[in-house]
This record gives C-alpha cells, sequence and structure tokens, in this order.
C-alpha cells in the first residue's frame, strides 16, 4: 500500500527584490498513515514552507508530492481545495478563529465546502468531544486562549481528516494550557489520525513518536521517539478511494445551506461597519431615488399628456385664423388685417375630404361671472351642439344645449367645475341664473372635469351656444377658430392638405402669399409634449446613471477595503476548502447585498418623493410594479458589476500568502 506522504526531491524557490532565496533544497520524505512526526529546526530553515506544501496550501517549485498514491504537484487550485477539505485538517498557532461567530458555527465551517448535511450537529458533536459543550454560542473573544485552540482542532476534525497538520499549536498559550493542547493532539494520534506538528521546542516535540530536523532546506536527522509507544492502524475515517489511491471530490454545485451562510456573513459583515456601510449605500440610494422618481414623474406626465388631448377630442384638427405674410419674407400684415373664418367656410370644410366627420366653429373670450355676492373672471367657449361629442365634454350633471337653442341664442349656459366651485360651493348650480357680462344665463349642466393643461385651467371655463356668445354677449363677427375631426390618424394628413387648398381658394391667395391661417394636427402637439417628457426623463435618467455609478464605485472601494481586512480570514477559508468560485460567490453576495439594501431604502423614499410631489406640488406621479422591479435589478446589477473585481481579486489569493497577511 502507497504511504500516505512521499516527497522526492522538492524543491521550493522564491524570487524577492530581483533576487532568489532557495527555501527547500530537494527535500525526500515519507510518512506513513497513523504516524505523529514533528518538524523541527531554527527560523528560516524551511520547516514551515514545508508543511504548507504537504497541506497543499502551496506548491513546490520542482520535485513530486504524493499523498495517498496521488500526486498532487500538478493539482489546479480548486481541485487542492476540494481535498484539502476531504482529506487535512489544519490547527493554526493564530487560532485564526473568524471574528463575530460563534464556536458552533466556526467549526461546522468546513462542512460548509463539503456540503455534507447535518453541519450544526456534527459540530456541537466535536465541540462536546473535546469539553465545549457548554461554549457553543460563544464568540471567539469570549473564550480563554486554550478555548480558542480547542475550538480550531474542533474545526480540524470535524470532517474527519486523515491528516492534521498543527503550526506551533501552543506557542501562544500558558504551560497547563499547552499541556491540555497536546494531550488533545496525543489521544487523536492514538485514535488514528496521522498528525504532523511543526515546533521549535524539544519537549513540545517530545510527543511525537518521530522527529524531523531541517536545516537550510533540508532533512539533516529524522528519527523515531523511542519514549512514544506505537499506535494501531488508522481507524478514523477515510478519504474517497479508488484502487487504494485517493481520489479528489468532484466539484459541486453551491448549495442553498452555503448560499443562506454567505448571505448571513455578508449582513454581518455590514452590520459590523454601519457608518462605512451607510454611506457606501447613499450613492445606489440616490441612483434608486431617481429611477423611481423619474419613472414615477415621466409616467404621470405621459398619462396627464393622454388625459389632456384625449379630454380636448380624438383625431381633431385646429384652424385658425392669422395675418400673412408677403411671401418674399416680409412681416405680416398690420393690426386689423387677420383673416375671417365664417360659418361659411364651417360648411365648406364639411365637403372638402371624406376624411371629414364633422366640423365646428367657436368663439372665445375672457368674461366674468356673477352670481349673488360671488363673482369670478373666467373664460367663455362659444360652441355648437356637436362640441359635446368632439370634445368629450358631455355634461356629467345636467344636460348640453340643443341646436335649436343655439339658433334661437338662448341663454343657457354649461360651467366647468372650477367655476361651479367659485360661484355655488357645493351647492347644486342646475336651474340656477348667473349673470355673464351683465347678460343673465340660465345653467342647465356641469362640464366634466379635465384638470389643468399647461397654463390653462380646462375646468374654469363657461360653454354656451355659439351664436348667443357672438351675438349677445362677445359682440362677434366671425369665428375664432374651427375645429375639424377626422376619420382616423391615417385620414389626418389628407384632411389637413384639403383644408388648406380649401381655405386658400376662399381667401384668395396667390402663390406668393403664405397662408393666412393656421392648421394645428393635435396628434402633433401630443409628439411634442411626449417628447419633452422624454427628454425630462432622460435628463433624469442620467442623474440615476451618474448617482449609480458613484455609488457603484463607493461599493467597490469598500469591497477592495474589505478584502484587504479579511485576507487572514480568506487565507483560512481557503484552507479547510473554500474554492475559488465560493470565495467570489461570498464576496458577490456582500455586494450585492450591500446594494440592494441600498436600492430598497432608495424604492421606499423614492416612492415618498414621488406621492410627496403628487401631493404637495400636483404633479401627476405613477409607481407602476415595472418601475420598481427595474429599479431593484439595477441596484442588484449594480452590486454585481462594481463587486467582481474585489471579489474576484478575493478568489484568486493564495491560501498561504493570505494567511501570513498582517
Amino acid at each position: 500500500m502507497a504511504p500516505l506522504i512521499e516527497l522526492r526531491g522538492v524543491t521550493k524557490t522564491y524570487f524577492v527584490g530581483g533576487g532568489r532565496l532557495d527555501v527547500l533544497n530537494g527535500i525526500d520524505l515519507t510518512i506513513e498513515a497513523g504516524e505523529f512526526v514533528a518538524i523541527m529546526g531554527p527560523s528560516g530553515s524551511g520547516k514551515s514552507t514545508l508543511t504548507q506544501i504537504l497541506g497543499l496550501l502551496d506548491r513546490p517549485t520542482s520535485g513530486s508530492y504524493k499523498l495517498m498514491g496521488l500526486d498532487v504537484s500538478a493539482l489546479s487550485d480548486d481541485e487542492g481545495a476540494a481535498l484539502r477539505s476531504r482529506t487535512i485538517g489544519f490547527v493554526f498557532q493564530m487560532f485564526n478563529l473568524l471574528a463575530r461567530t460563534s464556536a458552533l458555527d466556526n467549526v461546522g465551517l468546513p462542512m460548509l465546502y463539503t456540503g455534507d448535511p447535518g453541519r450544526a450537529e456534527r459540530a456541537a458533536e466535536v465541540l462536546r468531544e473535546i469539553g465545549l459543550g457548554d461554549r457553543l454560542d460563544h464568540a471567539p473573544n469570549q473564550l480563554s486562549g486554550g478555548q480558542q485552540q480547542r475550538v480550531a482542532i474542533a474545526r480540524a476534525l470535524v470532517n474527519k481528516p486523515r491528516l492534521i497538520f498543527a503550526d506551533e499549536p501552543t506557542g501562544n498559550l500558558a504551560s497547563d494550557q499547552a499541556e491540555e493542547i497536546l494531550g488533545r493532539l496525543v489521544a487523536m494520534n492514538d485514535a488514528g489520525i496521522t498528525l504532523v506538528m511543526v515546533t521549535h521546542e524539544l519537549d513540545i516535540a517530545a510527543h511525537a513518536k518521530r522527529i524531523i530536523k531541517i536545516k537550510d532546506g533540508l532533512v539533516v536527522s529524522d528519527e523515531k521517539n523511542e519514549q512514544r509507544r506505537a499506535s494501531p492502524a488508522p481507524a478514523g475515517a477515510r478519504a474517497v478511494m479508488a484502487d487504494g489511491l485517493v481520489c479528489v471530490p468532484p466539484s459541486r454545485e453551491l448549495s442553498l445551506e452555503e448560499f443562506s451562510e454567505h448571505v448571513r456573513s455578508a449582513l454581518g459583515a455590514i452590520r459590523s461597519n454601519k457608518l462605512r456601510s451607510a454611506l457606501s449605500m447613499l450613492g445606489i440610494l440616490i441612483g434608486v431615488t431617481a429611477v423611481i422618481a423619474m419613472l414615477a414623474i415621466g409616467k404621470g406626465a405621459q398619462k396627464s399628456v393622454e388625459t389632456q388631448l384625449s379630454s380636448l377630442g380624438s383625431n381633431l384638427v385646429m384652424l385658425f385664423p392669422r395675418a400673412p405674410r408677403d411671401g418674399h419674407g416680409g412681416a405680416r400684415g398690420a393690426s386689423g388685417s387677420f383673416s375671417r373664418l365664417a360659418m361659411d367656410d364651417v360648411a365648406a370644410i364639411r365637403r372638402a375630404h371624406p376624411g371629414v366627420l364633422r366640423s365646428a366653429g367657436e368663439v372665445s373670450g375672457n368674461v366674468q361671472a356673477v352670481f349673488g355676492d360671488k363673482n369670478v373672471n373666467t373664460s367663455l367657449t362659444g360652441a355648437e351642439p356637436v362640441y359635446a361629442d368632439m370634445r368629450n365634454a358631455q355634461a356629467y350633471h345636467g344636460r348640453f344645449f340643443t341646436a335649436e337653442e343655439n339658433e334661437q341664442m338662448a341663454r343657457v349656459a354649461l360651467l366647468g367645475p372650477t367655476v361651479v366651485t367659485a360661484l355655488f360651493g357645493d351647492a347644486d348650480p342646475v336651474g340656477r341664473t348667473i349673470n355673464v357680462n351683465s347678460v343673465k344665463f340660465k345653467v342647465i349642466g356641469v362640464l366634466p372635469r379635465k384638470g389643468s393643461g399647461g397654463f390653462q385651467d380646462q375646468d374654469d371655463k363657461i360653454v354656451v351656444p355659439l351664436k348667443t356668445a357672438m351675438k349677445k354677449v362677445l359682440g362677434r363677427q366671425y369665428l375664432g377658430m374651427v375645429s375639424i375631426e377626422t376619420a382616423g390618424p391615417d385620414q389626418t394628413d389628407a384632411v389637413i392638405e384639403s383644408v388648406r387648398s380649401l381655405m386658400r381658394k376662399r381667401h384668395r391667395l396667390p402663390d406668393y402669399k403664405d397662408d393666412d391661417f393656421t392648421l394645428r394636427n393635435m396628434a402633433e402637439i401630443q409628439a411634442a409634449l411626449t417628447g419633452t417628457s422624454k427628454i425630462f426623463s432622460l435628463l433624469l435618467g442620467i442623474v440615476a446613471a451618474i448617482s449609480l455609478v458613484v455609488g457603484g464605485i463607493g461599493i467597490m472601494n469598500i469591497m477592495l477595503v474589505s478584502v484587504s481586512e479579511r485576507t487572514r480570514e480568506i487565507g483560512l477559508r481557503k484552507a479547510i476548502g473554500a474554492t475559488r468560485r465560493a470565495v467570489l460567490i461570498q464576496f458577490l453576495i456582500e455586494a450585492v447585498a450591500m446594494s440592494t439594501c441600498g436600492g430598497l431604502l432608495g424604492i421606499a423614499l423614492g416612492m415618498a418623493i414621488a406621492f410627496g410631489m403628487a401631493y404637495f406640488a400636483g404633479w401627476a406621479a405613477v409607481v407602476t410594479p415595472q418601475s420598481v422591479l427595474l429599479a431593484f435589478v439595477f441596484s442588484a446589477g449594480t452590486g454585481i458589476v462594481f463587486g467582481f473585481w474585489p471579489a474576484r481579486k478575493a478568489s484568486l489569493l493564495s491560501p498561504i500568502e493570505a494567511l501570513r497577511y498582517e
């Protein structure tokens, strides 16, 4: 059967400051299963380097190393980590316990990377075996030095290894504690576990069965310690074997338990550095707040524009009079030279194109309305009965006037909600009589609420029959505008061209003169307003993107600091079996947890700002589930993007270099 450890011609060379440092100079060594070997030597002799190579924490520069018959010299980092987790345990001089972590969780840590079930139960069992059953929930700072070293021994035993390396296991302990720990190590060896211990003290090495002395990178002495009796054949758990050789455990997927542990670790790191974490989250919080506010206000503005334009009517074209230019770049005509629109024009427009559904004339002006001791300055619109259908203005209370009332110039009126409130408060205005510029009108209905459109409140108006307004109130002979409703959006351009041609003929405009009228397509106005809201949303989006980038950079900086502060922890995790992927995922989860916490706070703040602006400023704001999901994905994505480099840097650390880090 192959020996447990077999080294042939192993060398280790470091290149420091441009110079070459040979630490091991051709080591030949064989260790059988069940031995207790002490490696001794002066400082700088290479004993720690040899132990690190034996424990798969470092690689030899040359030579071969076989562990239970398997040549491990060429194993990848992850393969070495997997083999360490199943086969090897470590007891460190500095204990290397995770701070803010209970003894139970410290001991169970190696099983996290093997994926074996019953982690808590096994850790508690081993702690009870070494006399710490009453210290399961104690953190390292609540334990004495001897108790911390016993926790480290329990951690080395939890996966039932065949081989344990102890590097100066009593170096930081008092003499009585040192004797207790050595007794534990002897008992472990008597139970069949192979031990390799590094020490520079003869009285400590005397507990071993075999003492190997190293000097200048060479084995100068290899003697059996006759004072120690032989141990029985190994009875501990075996590594996975195939044809008598140890096998590298297969790689495995991230388990739910490991993911949960990483999340707990991430939240613990955030809690332990509250101020630093809060400052890092601030950029994400501002960015996500801007995203939520941007989408809420942008969506609200879009809805508001759509509502206002739909309240004006669908597929509308407006015809307005204006003064013509002379066609040679000259100025418009003087005052009084405006073109005039008459009812004959309205009738002609109805016949101008098959796409014209209907057309109607309108006049408007400012008036004063009085009821009792209350008065209000408002706008008056004179319209035809089809106004109600063309402008979505059917009375929600009362009725609209009829064609007969228009022909008879009846003094009937419909009031907008703003006028109703100003004159009547909560009282019903229908059937009451008001004075409009000293002309009495009977209120027959209330217009539907449409809200404010730009600088004009669409609810602050009075609508009366067109002929009544022209003859009895405003004294107009001509129309102020003509509303034209088309059969559909696809007919609008053709209708506009037909109406333009018709009006030029009716106004006898020669080719060298510009139009003396204006045609406005409401769809174009809608597109312009929508474009404006999009620009506004884009600007807010840029602010949000900048904030997210700044927040991401902050998280990257904090994660780099965290990696630097926790370098020894990373080395420990790798030493007990953590793969590169496991370390990468752990720190990525921490970055994502930080950015997600900032994102959730940003979502809450953004919603509060959006609703606050809607309540206090009257802005339309609509928070949709899609916007919340988008903000959440952005915040988590920022953590992944900006946390990847620090996480990758942590995953690439060499375990031995990380453990040596000060």
